[in-house]
């Protein structure tokens, strides 16, 4: 059975909210699933990503393979470096606590970015509400 990991689509029209689930490739996108293990909003700023690092790092030593857009997520969320890292550790290069101490490390620089995104956007916000004077369309005399 060929397993994938992607999007499960929710929400209503022009308002999608996606589920992260692990399916069998032959199953429809949003029918029959084998386990869900995170949840993506698009619609935030930077987009909302809550995943289930351990599970998707099971089925992705299992075989599950990623669709594309959750192999952006995946990697955006570090758990394609933390497989990354640990194969190396199974091929001997280093021990897990170095693996570990190096994903820390990533993870932490990773988080800044992320808050600093956060807070232009939320600067953005404020700004375009203050300062932006409201635009009428402009009569053209007939």
């Amino acid at each position: 059975m060929a397993v994938k990991i992607r999007l499960q689509r929710h929400g209503s029209k022009k308002r999608p909210f996606y589920f992260i689930v692990v399916a069998d490739a032959r199953a429809p996108r949003d029918g029959k699933f084998i386990q869900k293990i995170g949840t993506y909003n698009p619609l935030t700023v930077p987009a909302t990503i809550q995943i289930d690092r351990q599970k998707a790092l099971e089925w992705l030593h299992k075989g599950a393979q990623p669709t594309d857009t959750v192999r952006r997520i995946l990697s955006y969320k570090g758990v394609l470096f933390l497989k990354h890292l640990l194969r190396g550790v199974g091929l001997g290069l280093f021990d897990e606590a170095t693996a570990m101490q190096k994903f820390q490390v990533w993870h932490e620089e990773h988080e800044v970015k992320i808050r600093k995104r956060q807070e232009d956007a939320a600067r953005e916000r404020r700004s375009s509400r203050r300062g932006a004077p409201i635009r009428r369309p402009e009569r053209r005399p007939e």
